[in-house]
């Protein structure tokens, strides 16, 4: 009698939590009809941004029926080259907004209604806000298909959840089950002396800990040795059943002798502050070894919400001679946890090793403009781009500047600028403004032309220069030859590169009338499909025009038929 009390208690303390709960967990239904495997959580650091969605894995296939979570109407699409790809916005009656991206192609009420739209403005990047009556779907209507299209890496649904201001919010909170019985994993764990007399074992140096398993699944380090100000940081992951991606964990805690110092939840954050994240992580060690660690504690002016319980910013005051136990505690959506005690012995040292200052004539401070100008190249940085004062290295070699390395994060763009005078003005034209890569290769910076004047807005420090582009784009046909009968095709399709500056624009017609070619930089094809029946007449003359970005231009024709 005693057991089926105490089991009643849970169940009625369980459904309790869950009349609580702020999130609807009944309202909205997994987007596809397959278990739900995650290559991608909610939360997740990625470069320069936080993931805003679920990544579901589509077993490695495209064209999976994709269903509308809830009922509502289509109140955004959004057709992209990059980014997104195809990708549809439903607005539900409660208040809520889904987003389905990287679609191969769209269901065919929402296709016609794009595709009309596209022909009118002659462009396959579009952006549509449908109103509320026009697109109305019911729960589990097929929406689209899912598929692989703008910056996706690989075949996969990236599904959202967004509140009434559109801030992104973890869809799991909602009811989307993902199998996971597995714990976080921690990959690495650090110790940062943060005030000049600080320091951890004898150095003022970050220091990597050992991490020591324990049999009960925890880890444990050796004796850390300290003074002063310090704070620690975290390399850890997590990984769902059925998967062996490294996706972003849920929440970290940690506590000192008991009480909590620190909390971080991904629970929802707004896209205004996504770029934060490069406050959140140790960017000069992602920079130099791709790994990122969180710090777990927060420096002045970061502003990101998804810290919680805060006691001294999370760092911590280590006095000489007293010990000190900190705890941290990773934890995925499910509650799989992992823990790991530090000890701590407050101890002053007299022989440590000092940090290494690199300081050059240019100090650039957070609160200030910055500028410097020397070889008709000049650079301004605004105030507030930089998160905390930096010493810069910049050289400048004829028309080259060194500017600095990128271990150092920007958070709004650096103007870099070239005086073209010195330069022949028949040449401006196909001059632009590379970033070089680390093998030399340049990269195409955004490039705005003033009179005698060359600019570009960039938020990564690293080497850029002037280069030339004469050489314009190279188009050819893929699945069809000059003079052709292909009247069992689906598709015309073609290939498009560019060795320098990169595609910036394309336009094709057929006997003089414009269709529409659907961009796929991944593989550099350019598709039509004849269902659009814009095609109509037996001979047809295919004329596609493609541009670089300094303004090459390349012509292709062909005649092909079709019954």
């Amino acid at each position: 009698m005693k057991r089926a009390t105490s089991l009643l208690f849970i169940i009625l303390f369980s459904t309790l939590l869950k009349a609580q709960s702020p999130y609807p967990a009944a309202y909205f239904e997994d987007p596809l009809d397959i278990p739900l495997v995650l290559s991608g959580t909610f939360g997740e650091l990625r470069s320069n941004h936080f993931h805003s969605g679920l990544d579901i894995k589509t077993q490695g296939r495209e064209g999976l029926e994709v269903k509308a979570s809830a009922a509502g109407y289509v109140s955004r699409i959004n057709i992209q080259h990059y980014g997104y790809g195809k990708a549809l916005y439903i607005q539900h009656p409660n208040g809520y907004t889904t987003v389905y991206a990287h679609l191969q192609r769209l269901a065919p009420k929402i296709k016609e209604y794009v595709r009309k739209r596209q022909y009118d403005k002659e462009s396959y990047e579009i952006e549509l806000f449908p109103e509320a009556g026009e697109l109305q779907v019911a729960q589990g209507e097929v929406i689209a298909y899912s598929g692989n299209t703008g910056g996706s890496g690989g075949p996969h649904l990236h599904f959202e959840i967004r509140d009434g201001n559109q801030r992104p919010m973890n869809a799991q909170l909602f009811g989307i089950e993902v199998p996971d019985n597995r714990a976080p994993l921690i990959e690495g764990l650090f110790a940062y002396p943060l005030e000049e007399d600080a320091h951890v074992n004898n150095s003022q140096e970050r220091q990597k800990l050992r991490l020591i398993p324990l049999n009960d699944g925890s880890y444990t380090t050796n004796q850390v040795e300290a003074c002063g100000e310090i704070g620690f940081g975290i390399s850890t992951v997590d990984q769902q059943d059925g998967a062996y991606n490294h996706n972003g964990v849920y929440k970290i805690k940690a506590s000192l002798n008991g009480d909590e110092v620190f909390e971080i939840n991904f629970e929802k954050f707004s896209f205004s502050e996504t770029r934060h994240l490069n406050q959140l992580i140790d960017y000069g060690y992602y920079a130099n070894h791709r790994n990122r660690i969180q710090k777990l504690y927060r420096n002045a002016g970061n502003p990101l919400s998804l810290y919680g319980n805060l006691k001294a910013e999370g760092k911590l005051n280590i006095k000489d001679s007293l010990d000190y136990q900190y705890t941290i505690r990773v934890t995925d959506i499910q509650g799989n946890e992992k823990v790991v005690r530090i000890p701590i012995k407050g101890q002053i040292s007299d022989r440590i090793q000092k940090k290494e200052r690199n300081e050059t004539p240019y100090l650039a401070r957070a609160n200030e403009a910055f500028s410097v100008k020397e070889n008709n190249i000049d650079v301004y940085i605004p105030e507030g781009s930089l998160y905390e004062d930096a010493y810069l290295d910049i050289k400048f070699n004829g028309d080259t500047i060194e500017l600095h390395r990128d271990e150092i994060p920007l958070h709004s763009n650096m103007t870099i600028g070239f005086d073209m005078n010195r330069y022949p003005k028949e040449d401006w034209e196909k001059l632009f403004i590379a970033r070089l890569g680390d093998y030399g290769r340049p990269n195409y910076s955004t490039t705005y032309k003033k009179g005698s004047r060359f600019t570009t807005g960039t938020r990564t420090f690293g080497k850029y220069t002037l280069v030339a582009d004469i050489n314009p784009p190279k188009i050819s046909p893929v699945n069809f030859y000059d003079g052709q009968w292909i009247s069992n095709n689906e598709t015309l399709k073609v290939k498009i590169t560019d060795d320098l500056s990169g595609i910036d624009s394309y336009r094709a017609t057929v006997n003089g009338k414009f269709i529409l070619m659907e961009y796929e930089y991944k593989n550099n094809t350019l598709t039509h499909y004849f269902s659009d029946e814009v095609v109509t007449e037996t001979e047809n003359d295919l004329k596609v025009i493609v541009t670089d970005n300094v303004g090459n231009t390349t012509t292709y024709t062909a005649k092909f038929f079709r019954k």
